[in-house]
């Protein structure tokens, strides 16, 4: 399929977790492909130390993106990375510069409207990533379990024709707490944008894409590239918009009259 490129003001990429199985390398790198912006903002989870450090997983396309990004910096584009908690080892590099890409610890942008975003990965407001690192890694094996049952959900259903399914996410939806812990996190990074004395804050970290407005604060989530392959755009005329990368190649399949082929977790 020849996809014709999409021009927007800026993107907001997070959580792919390079070096992980569950990366859906192949989808980002045909997202990037169609879609052009001025500014890149990737805000965190992009590569996945704390799995790298236990294991080496590292195929040809997650290189493809890495060497995409930087494509798209020689030919002007501005990118901009804020690191998570699972790079956080380029924390030590922040206002650093890497091959034209820039690492900050968090940054501001003002959308082509005039609104001030304040932009962060979000993993400080995680009492649990903070506070209790091994429960942290504890959880990210068992969320690596999930994206491997979702591989194997994902065929059965392809199988029967249906549409592109995520366990991992269904089942966090599903727990309350895990509900009442989107909630809380919400909240308080909406508090901290207060503070900051913006209009829109912007952070990944527990990939849940949303747009959604606090009062006097618009919270914005950019989502992951494992389960979702969501994405923030800015518009020219600085509206926000989520890019759900299924459901627009499936949309532009269907228009093709093409059968799509769902993603399958490595």
């Amino acid at each position: 399929m020849t996809e014709s490129v999409r021009h927007v003001r800026t993107l907001f990429i997070s959580d792919v977790h390079l070096g992980t199985r569950g990366c859906q390398a192949d989808s980002l790198l045909d997202f990037l492909k169609v879609y052009e912006a001025e500014e890149i903002y990737l805000v965190g989870d992009i590569v996945d130390g704390w799995r790298l450090r236990q294991s080496w997983h590292w195929p040809q396309s997650h290189n493809d993106v890495v060497q995409k990004l930087l494509r798209k910096v020689r030919k002007g584009t501005r990118v901009v990375y804020i690191p998570g908690n699972h790079d956080e080892f380029l924390r030590d590099y922040a206002d650093s510069n890497f091959g034209g890409v820039e690492v900050v610890e968090e940054a501001f942008h003002t959308c082509a409207d005039g609104r001030k975003m304040f932009i962060l990965h979000g993993d400080k407001f995680d009492t649990v990533v903070r506070n209790v690192r091994w429960l942290a890694l504890l959880g990210d094996h068992a969320y690596d379990f999930a994206i491997w049952l979702n591989g194997h959900i994902a065929r059965v259903r392809r199988h029967l024709g249906l549409p592109y399914w995520s366990f991992s996410q269904w089942s966090k939806d599903k727990v309350k707490r895990a509900v009442s812990f989107v909630t809380a996190f919400e909240e308080a990074v909406v508090r901290d944008a207060r503070h900051h004395k913006v209009d829109i804050v912007l952070c990944g970290h527990i990939h849940k894409a949303t747009i959604k407005q606090f009062d006097d604060v618009t919270y914005v989530n950019s989502g992951d590239w494992v389960e979702s392959c969501t994405a923030i755009l800015e518009h020219h005329d600085g509206a926000l918009e989520i890019c759900n990368w299924h459901k627009t190649r499936d949309q532009k399949l269907g228009q093709l009259g093409v059968a799509s082929r769902e993603p399958v977790a490595a």
